[in-house]
């Protein structure tokens, strides 16, 4: 192709001005969120699941202090701990029992304190996975590992490779969503494609926990002339530089970004619920309205197609002082719009097909941490998972009598990660991506489905 003095002057503003028009017309997000399935396999067995809400509690909630029931630990409250610290703890050998109360809940009996008692009154439901544990002592290295498989390398999100597998279930949605992400610990890294086609990057409603005026940043603002403009950059700059898989994530990705603006709207004014809705998730009240609007977001998003929501709740479960004033925040906020999400999805037929997940990037340990605190611990902690083919009313695995190390049938992140896969039809082992000269897989050479949780 033989290029004018005109087209060099188009081609050569790439890196300012057309960039500049790029952004503004393109929703933060979107050069990686579409529907085209380019993977090898679009499933791989019949799916329970068809689509999934990680319900993200950042920061890493105590698991001894939500469900997972340790009398030792209550019995030896005060006590030193009967062994050795891991490395890179703070926290005093003290061991420290919870300040809520515990009790069983519905007909299997599941433990749970007092601290979510909305959530407990769904365990009939739910599943309480009470031996993972996983990689990162620190929150950027955990918060990686839960939300990528990896804790120290820039590696395409459990979203992403979702999106990349199955594409979305709506023409004009993307697959995957990520609302009110965090900023910090890895910010966009935790929603990002990586090396992955980049329209397999989450799409993005909010930020740091709260969901805002709950719409698509620059959508509204976005004109036709525009998307027009950055479709023509877009094309001769692939037919000069030829087509590769990059380009043809932005190509398409703006071809998304258009269209949504016909769909996205609709799917997510949520002035079209029921006020009796609205009060199942919170929504009205000031602690619990950001969060509820989380949540029904997701619901909606999820009813229309999409493939992969993460709702997240904000940096605030991390109280290395202050567990029960902080904790009891944090479960104020997020344990009535979480127990709303389950009814509605339970009332609206989405229940069985819908695969949600709870908890933090790790847990924290039994022993105090300055008076009244608890530290990190990614050797043992507690995830719950519902709806989506997987069984209700049960825990699986144990961590030890003082709720410090998973030491039976333990459940690291990768497994966790190939669980979620194969509940939506994948093989975690053949979901690959040729790069830099090998294939890489969300689950790296590891993971196991742990398939004692699951229906069927």
């Amino acid at each position: 192709m033989k290029l004018s003095r005109r087209d060099c002057l188009v081609h050569s503003s790439w890196t300012t001005g057309a960039l500049a028009v790029t952004a503004s017309a393109v929703p933060a997000g979107f050069t990686l969120a579409g529907e085209t399935n380019d993977a090898a396999s679009v499933s791989h067995h019949p799916a329970k699941a068809k689509r999934v809400i990680f319900l993200f509690m950042h920061g890493g909630p105590s698991h001894v202090d939500t469900f997972d029931y340790k009398p030792r630990l209550i019995a030896d409250n005060g006590k030193d701990l009967p062994f050795d610290l891991p490395p890179q703890i703070s926290a005093k050998p003290t061991l420290l029992a919870s300040p809520w109360k515990w009790s069983q809940h519905g007909e299997a009996g599941l433990w749970a304190t007092d601290l979510l008692p909305e959530m407990s009154k769904h365990l009939d439901s739910l599943c309480v996975i009470r031996s993972m544990h996983t990689r990162g002592q620190s929150h950027g290295q955990a918060v990686g590992m839960v939300n990528t498989g990896s804790d120290n390398f820039v590696r395409p999100s459990v979203g992403a490779w979702v999106s990349y597998a199955l594409g979305s279930a709506h023409p004009d949605l993307p697959a995957h969503v990520a609302i009110a992400p965090a900023t910090a610990h890895g910010g966009p890294r935790n929603y990002g494609a990586a090396f992955l086609p980049a329209k397999h990057q989450a799409t993005v409603i909010g930020k740091n926990g709260k969901i805002g005026d709950g719409k698509i940043a620059y959508l509204d603002s976005a004109q036709d002339h525009q998307f027009a403009l950055v479709n023509r950059l877009n094309r001769a700059h692939a037919e000069v530089s030829g087509r590769d898989r990059s380009t043809d994530g932005a190509i398409e990705a703006v071809d998304l970004a258009n269209r949504m603006r016909g769909a996205a709207p609709e799917v997510m004014d949520l002035s079209k619920e029921t006020q009796t809705t609205k009060e199942l998730y919170g929504i009205g009240d000031k602690a619990t309205d950001s969060f509820g609007r989380s949540c029904l977001m997701a619901r909606r998003l999820a009813e229309a197609g999409v493939r992969f929501i993460t709702v997240s709740s904000g940096q605030v479960w991390d109280q290395h002082g202050n567990l029960k004033k902080g904790h009891d925040k944090n479960a104020a906020t997020t344990d009535k719009p979480i127990a709303g999400l389950i009814a509605d999805l339970q009332q609206r037929g989405l229940w069985e097909d819908t695969l949600i997940v709870w908890g933090g990037e790790f847990g924290r340990t039994p022993v105090v941490q300055g008076s009244n605190g608890r530290d990190h611990n990614p050797q043992g902690f507690s995830m719950v998972l519902g709806g989506g083919g997987v069984r209700g009313g049960m825990t699986y695995g144990e961590t030890d009598e003082f709720g410090y190390y998973a030491v039976r049938d333990r459940v690291h992140m990768h497994d966790l990660h190939a669980t979620i896969l194969h509940q939506l039809g994948i093989d975690h082992e053949r979901l690959t991506y040729r790069y830099a000269g090998r294939d890489f897989r969300l689950t790296d050479v590891h993971g196991r489905i742990v398939e004692e949780i699951l229906n069927g």
